[in-house]
C-alpha cells in the first residue's frame, strides 16, 4: 500500500491492542522461510480504538520483541485498521495509469468523509480487461494522523518504517500466497483481534468488501470480569483456558455464548450487506485468523449460522520455518495471531506472489 522508503528485507510488525507480533521470512532454494517470530504482549488503555497512546510503552515493547525473537532488521512493514481507515470500490471512466493519477484525488473527494488533504491514498485497478469502457477501482484513503502515529512509534524504537499497509489487505495476502486460491473462489477473511474484527471478502486475487468492526476479544474478557466479578488478568486467563479454583468451568460458557452471539450478527450484518451490493456472489468458506480465534464456541457459532466450511488460517502453509528459528515455541500454539505478521512480511517478496 503506503510504501515510505526503498524496500529491504522487511519485517511483518502487527502492533494490536493486546500484543505486538514480528515475523521474518527468507527466501531459500526457490521456497520462504520462517527465520524470526516473536508475540510481545501490550497492557490494556496503550492501543485503543486502533490507536496508539502510550507511544513510549509501544516503543519499548518492540525493542524487547526484536531483541527477544533476535530480530536484527531495522525495515518495518506495518498497518492500519479502524475508522481512520476508508477502502471503497469505485468505478470510473477507461483511462491510462497517467490520467488515473491525475484525476484520483477530485474523484476520491467525493467518496472519502475527511478533508483530501488530510489523508494518504493509494489504489488498485481491479478491472483486466483493456477494452473496458469503465473501471473498477479499490479505493484506499488513511489519514495522515493515523500514519504518523505508528511510524513514529516505529522510528522511536529505531526501526525503519517502509510500508504502512491495511490489516484487511496483509491478512488477504498471507491468505493468497499459502493457498493459492483459483479466481472463482469467494471467501471471507476473518481476523478477530482484541478490539477490531477485520472482515475481507475476496473473489480469487480481489478484494470485493471490507469492513472493520469495533468487536473482538477484549469484549470476551469484559464480560467475564463483569458477570463472575474477576480482574482483567483472571478474565483473561479463564477466557483462554487457564483453570481458576474460585470460579466453575461451567460458568464460562453462557458468558462467552453471549459475547458470541454480538460478534456473529455483526458478521452476519456484514454479509448480508455484502450479498446486497455484490449480486450473485456467494462465501464459499470463512477463513478465521487473530488472536480470539480459538474461543470456545466461536468457530461452532458460525458454522451453525451459515453452514458452510469454518476453518482456522494457517500462515504457515507454505512456508516452512528454518532450522534455527528464533521464537519457535509460537508454533506450537495459535499460529494465526501471527496471520497479519506474516503478509506484511510478504511484502518483501511481492514479486514471488
Amino acid at each position: 500500500m503506503f510504501g515510505l522508503k526503498q524496500k529491504k528485507n522487511l519485517v511483518g510488525l502487527d502492533i494490536g491492542s493486546s500484543s505486538i507480533k514480528a515475523v521474518e521470512l527468507r527466501r531459500s532454494k526457490g521456497e520462504l522461510e520462517l527465520v524470526h517470530a516473536g508475540v510481545e504482549p501490550l497492557g490494556s488503555d496503550i492501543v485503543v480504538d486502533s490507536m496508539i497512546v502510550d507511544s513510549g510503552s509501544v516503543s519499548n515493547s518492540i525493542s524487547k520483541l526484536f531483541s527477544d525473537a533476535e530480530i536484527s532488521s531495522k525495515a518495518v512493514a506495518t498497518s492500519v485498521s479502524g475508522h481512520s481507515v476508508i477502502v471503497k470500490k469505485i468505478s470510473m471512466p477507461a483511462m491510462t495509469e497517467v490520467e488515473l493519477d491525475e484525476t484520483l484525488h477530485t474523484e476520491a473527494a467525493q467518496h472519502v468523509p475527511f478533508d483530501i488533504s488530510d489523508v494518504n491514498l493509494d489504489y488498485q485497478v481491479l478491472t483486466d480487461n483493456p477494452a473496458a469502457t469503465q473501471l473498477d477501482v479499490l479505493l484506499v484513503a488513511v489519514k495522515k494522523d493515523k500514519i504518523l502515529n505508528y511510524t513514529n512509534v516505529l522510528s522511536l524504537a529505531g526501526k525503519t518504517p517502509s510500508v504502512v499497509d491495511v490489516d484487511a489487505f496483509a491478512l488477504q495476502n498471507c491468505y493468497e500466497y499459502n493457498y493459492q486460491p483459483s479466481d472463482a473462489t469467494t471467501v471471507a477473511l476473518l481476523n478477530v483481534g482484541a478490539s477490531v474484527m477485520n472482515i475481507n471478502v475476496v473473489k480469487g486475487a480481489n478484494t470485493l468488501f471490507t469492513r472493520d468492526v469495533p468487536v473482538g476479544g477484549n469484549q470476551y474478557t469484559d464480560a467475564l470480569q463483569k458477570e463472575l466479578d474477576l480482574s482483567f488478568p483472571d478474565a483473561e486467563a479463564f477466557k483462554l483456558g487457564k483453570p481458576l479454583g474460585t470460579v466453575s468451568e461451567d460458568a464460562k460458557g453462557p458468558v462467552l455464548q453471549q459475547v458470541t452471539e454480538i460478534i456473529v450478527l455483526e458478521i452476519q450484518k456484514t454479509f448480508d450487506f455484502f450479498r446486497a451490493t455484490a449480486a450473485g456472489e456467494h462465501i464459499e468458506r470463512i477463513y478465521m485468523a487473530g488472536g480470539s480465534v480459538l474461543i470456545p464456541g466461536l468457530m461452532e457459532a458460525l458454522r451453525s449460522e451459515f453452514s458452510i466450511p469454518v476453518e482456522v488460517l494457517n500462515p504457515f502453509h507454505r512456508i516452512q520455518p528454518s532450522a534455527d528459528i528464533a521464537g519457535s515455541s509460537l508454533l506450537a500454539s495459535n499460529t494465526s495471531q501471527l496471520a497479519v505478521a506474516v503478509g506484511l512480511a510478504l511484502r518483501s517478496f511481492d514479486a514471488v506472489l
